[in-house]
């Protein structure tokens, strides 16, 4: 069983993205300032252990240049979506082919980014306080979806402690050509997220603004500062 299908045309998602990852390797390393053979080495080692790079030479095994964008503004913000696959997934995609997440409103994508970079500090046993970037990139949809809103038999899809379910419907929907999923955020109440599945329909992709979290601890929700 395939959840239904609903036409999303949708202006202005919101997807955070970590400051330190927010651009091409070779803008950071102009910043750097150095001379055109030393530049030219660390590119050459950024590419040999970057993901996306690997992926738009077509070296991965999730993902075929033939699906990514090129030659459009932040295509490269784009692509590192889908070569960056977590180690053992996350809710809908696998640890090979990663997605594009963002929640339709910018709130959800804050409570979204502030859950799983708090599990992280939870993971590590952080104690310290810890502030955190992120910046906002915002982007268009106009496609058909798997729908998982107002929907029955996909509770398990929600699970907020597993990815198994909504994992194997994932790879069920990928494979038969879906774009992605619209689905109820798990840690927003009320919110709602998208998954996307494929990069040619990540849409006017462009920065917004610059989001700060700061952490007492990794029990409580962070204050949030935006610029």
């Amino acid at each position: 069983m395939r959840p239904r299908t609903t036409y999303l045309a949708r202006n202005n998602t919101h997807r955070l993205i970590l400051t330190r990852y927010a651009e091409d390797g070779d803008g950071m390393l102009a910043r750097l300032g150095l001379p055109q053979s030393q530049f030219d080495h660390l590119l050459q080692l950024e590419g040999a252990t970057n993901d996306r790079v690997s992926a738009e030479a077509n070296l991965l095994p999730g993902i075929t240049v033939h699906e990514l964008v090129f030659g459009v503004p932040n295509y490269h913000i784009i692509n590192a979506a889908f070569a960056y696959a977590r180690p053992g997934g996350s809710r809908f995609s696998s640890g090979y082919r990663g997605a594009w997440y963002a929640g339709l409103a910018r709130k959800t994508a804050q409570v979204e980014a502030a859950y799983h970079y708090a599990q992280g500090l939870r993971e590590t046993d952080w104690k310290e306080k810890e502030t955190v970037s992120y910046r906002d990139y915002l982007a268009d949809f106009r496609a058909e979806f798997h729908d998982l809103r107002n929907t029955h038999g996909f509770e398990d899809c929600l699970d907020p402690a597993s990815y198994r379910a909504s994992q194997r419907l994932a790879a069920d929907v990928l494979n038969k050509g879906s774009a992605g999923i619209v689905y109820p955020s798990v840690r927003h109440p009320d919110g709602t997220c998208i998954a996307c599945f494929r990069p040619a329909l990540v849409g006017n992709v462009r920065q917004g603004e610059k989001i700060t979290f700061t952490f007492q601890d990794a029990s409580r929700p962070p204050k949030v500062r935006v610029t």
